[in-house]
C-alpha cells in the first residue's frame, strides 16, 4: 500500500516537471521569438539627414535654451526686488498713515 502511495507520488511529481520544463520551453521560445521581432524594426531617424534641416532644429534648440535661461534670470531679478522691498518695509502696512476722504 506504501508502495502505491509513493509509486503515485513520484507519477505527480514526474508530471509536474515534465509540465514545468515544456512550459519553460515555451516561455523560452516566446521570448526568442519577440527579441528577432524587435530587432526586426525599422530604424527611425530622430534628426534629419539634410544639412539644412539639422541646422534649422540645432537653431531651433539654442533659442529654447536661450529663452529658458533668460526666464531664469528674470525670475531671479524679480525675486532680488521683492526681497529688497521687504528688507525695505515696504510692504508692510502702517497703522498711522492719513486716508484722504
Amino acid at each position: 500500500m506504501k508502495e502505491k502511495m509513493l509509486e503515485k507520488i513520484k507519477m505527480i511529481r514526474d508530471r509536474k516537471i515534465k509540465i514545468a520544463i515544456k512550459s519553460s520551453m515555451f516561455l523560452i521560445l516566446i521570448s526568442f521569438f519577440t527579441a528577432i521581432s524587435l530587432w526586426a524594426e525599422e530604424q527611425i531617424q530622430v534628426f534629419p539627414s539634410a544639412p539644412y534641416d539639422r541646422y534649422i532644429i540645432y537653431q531651433a534648440l539654442a533659442l529654447f535654451w536661450a529663452g529658458i535661461i533668460g526666464l531664469i534670470v528674470i525670475i531671479r531679478m524679480k525675486l532680488k526686488e521683492i526681497e529688497r522691498t521687504q528688507d525695505m518695509g515696504i510692504d508692510k502696512e502702517e497703522k498711522d498713515i492719513p486716508f484722504l476722504d
